[in-house]
């Protein structure tokens, strides 16, 4: 099949809105009958409601539809009462050529990790995503940097499609924005009456939030204890506004889930004394995952990009190589 939707503008001199993306989504979404959404590897509950919240649509139009990840092989356990599990297939089960490949909340191809090759096999690819980074990747690029989630890129989507947003596709909707803005700590004009919407469709916004981000294994203190414990301040790094850091071994992390893991970067962050926090993640071999955030100066995603990363201006990340040192070295000189 053939889908030729126009152009994402690239003259600067013509102004343009998310809104004017819409109409060329839509398109390939109306004309696709076989459909991949992927979302990335190690899943938050921005890409994972992302990707389940537009399935549903789909499924409910007809469409063959699956939703996959690259890496784990498992959903994270707060969000398997997500409505629309049902949709999701192991990497090894997905389709090696569809009509349309959606990716949700990716900011570039490695962000897909094994399944990025899907782009390759499919006739089009959509990106839509809210990352600053993001590498314009796909046939057609729905990128709003300025929206608190992906989540709510796909809502204006939905409006524009003139889908009705049910309770179900509410609830996926919903655990991104609660998530992707701190519970909602970090927001812009419009996201409490996004969120007022959702609410009003029923869902219960209290117990999403609850699974989400306040319900942890009790493994989970004695690892804060021990990684908060090695956390280590540089005061005159980021020129004089100030650098912390902490560190989880493998050891550290030992029969964890990777919301555990995630979450110590939001305790990490709230140093007084430091504009910049890291957490960095050990994985297999001399491997890092490595978390930025920043409080009002800094553009960590301008950082990370540069470290072969990205991601939003006060939240980014990348991965890195090498002994820990060496990694913290190479950072604070990024950050000056």
């Amino acid at each position: 099949m053939t889908m030729t939707p126009r152009a994402e503008p690239t003259d600067a001199a013509t102004p343009f809105t998310i809104e004017d993306m819409f109409p060329g989504a839509i398109a390939l979404l109306d004309t696709a009958r076989t459909v991949t959404v992927l979302c990335h590897v190690h899943p938050d509950a921005d890409t994972i409601g992302s990707g389940l919240a537009l399935a549903m649509v789909l499924r409910r139009r007809g469409v063959s539809v699956q939703v996959s990840f690259g890496a784990p092989d498992n959903l994270p356990e707060s969000m398997n009462e997500l409505p629309g599990l049902e949709l999701l297939a192991a990497a090894d089960d997905v389709r090696p050529a569809v009509d349309l490949v959606v990716t949700v909340d990716a900011g570039s191809r490695d962000r897909l990790g094994d399944l990025a090759g899907r782009i390759d096999d499919a006739d089009a690819c959509l990106v839509i995503d809210h990352h600053r980074s993001n590498t314009r990747f796909g046939t057609y690029n729905v990128v709003d940097d300025a929206a608190e989630s992906t989540t709510a890129v796909i809502t204006r989507l939905l409006d524009a499609w003139d889908v009705e947003i049910d309770v179900d596709v509410a609830h996926c909707l919903f655990a991104g924005l609660v998530t992707d803005t701190g519970s909602f700590r970090w927001v812009r004009p419009g996201s409490h009456l996004l969120a007022e919407r959702l609410l009003a469709t029923g869902i219960d916004g209290a117990f999403i939030a609850r699974k989400l981000l306040d319900n942890h294994p009790f493994g989970w203190l004695p690892m804060l204890g021990s990684v908060l414990g090695s956390a280590e301040l540089v005061r005159d790094a980021v020129g004089g506004l100030g650098f912390v850091y902490a560190a989880i071994l493998r050891e550290d992390s030992a029969g964890l889930r990777s919301e555990e893991i995630e979450s110590v970067i939001d305790i990490v962050r709230t140093t007084s004394e430091a504009e910049v926090a890291a957490v960095l993640k050990q994985q297999v071999g001399d491997e890092w995952a490595v978390s930025l955030r920043s409080k009002n100066v800094v553009d960590v995603s301008a950082i990370a990009t540069t470290l072969g990363g990205g991601g939003h201006r006060n939240a980014a990340g990348f991965t890195a190589h090498g002994a820990k040192s060496a990694v913290v070295a190479s950072l604070i000189a990024a950050l000056g």
